[in-house]
């Protein structure tokens, strides 16, 4: 019967109440929608082997540096990649400077071909991260994400970013060295070239906010280290205009080189 007399008190739960569904409706508008790259999703039969052996390798541990990716960083080599004639690792593009260079830093390669956002993310919360607290990880990913009408820019960055959570959740203290998306050629398509090299761009000005000066994240673009002065991408260090040549692994070692060691601390 108060609320016939004042109408106060009924007011105030009506308020409220708005007020609530208002707050509600501002955190669900903020938190990412549903979509394929943040959905975590495992592969075919012919890749859960390649899972099931980082696994392994994770496992035994003593990995101080992580390589994760798609066939870009697949390409670097190292065990649990084949082995080649000579029973060494597996003769990728980068397979003798990783070797090399990485493998006495305590490296481990975790790349697969054809992976997108989403299976990395299901690898990172299916074993692959669970036994090892590497100091640093260097993280390129989203270029078969950026297909056609797969994704857009802004769901890939959410990809990325998931990933870049995902491993903090499961070892605060690795540092992410973050590389921008390779440049990439699309067939005699100008049209579809230009929308994908929109789309890459997109990307990587997104994600380039997660650096926040090597506390947790460095973020790195040396993708125009790949491209001519005009441009264009010279097919002896991307021959098929995606992966790249060994001169190309030579590039990116020593782009990043450095940068890896700082977040090392060696």
């Amino acid at each position: 019967m108060r609320s016939k007399m004042t109408g106060k008190p009924l007011m105030r739960n009506v308020l409220g109440m708005a007020f609530m569904a208002t707050m509600v409706g501002l955190v669900a508008a903020q938190a990412p929608k549903p979509h394929t790259a943040i959905t975590p999703a495992p592969r075919d039969k012919g890749w859960m082997p390649r899972h099931e052996k980082f696994v392994e390798i994770a496992k035994a541990g003593n990995i101080d540096l992580l390589f994760l990716g798609d066939s870009i960083t697949d390409a670097w080599g190292g065990n649990g990649h084949g082995k080649d004639l000579k029973g060494g690792p597996k003769s990728g593009s980068g397979a003798e400077i990783f070797v090399k260079e990485f493998e006495p830093l305590k490296a481990a390669n975790f790349g697969i071909g054809g992976d997108r956002t989403q299976h990395v993310l299901w690898r990172l919360q299916n074993g692959e991260f669970d036994s090892i607290k590497p100091k640093a990880l260097m993280l390129m990913i989203g270029t078969n994400n950026s297909n056609g009408k797969d994704n857009t820019s802004d769901e890939i960055a959410e990809g990325i970013e998931a990933i870049v959570k995902e491993v903090h959740k499961r070892s605060p203290k690795t540092k992410v060295l973050l590389l921008a998306v390779f440049p990439r050629a699309t067939g005699k398509d100008k049209d579809a070239q230009v929308a994908q090299t929109a789309k890459i761009n997109a990307i990587n000005s997104r994600i380039a906010k997660l650096d926040d000066g090597g506390k947790t994240v460095k973020f790195l673009d040396i993708g125009k280290k790949f491209l001519a002065e005009d441009g264009s991408i010279p097919k002896e260090i991307m021959p098929d205009q995606l992966h790249l040549s060994p001169k190309g692994y030579r590039i990116w070692a020593d782009a990043v080189t450095p940068s890896i060691k700082e977040l090392m601390g060696s």
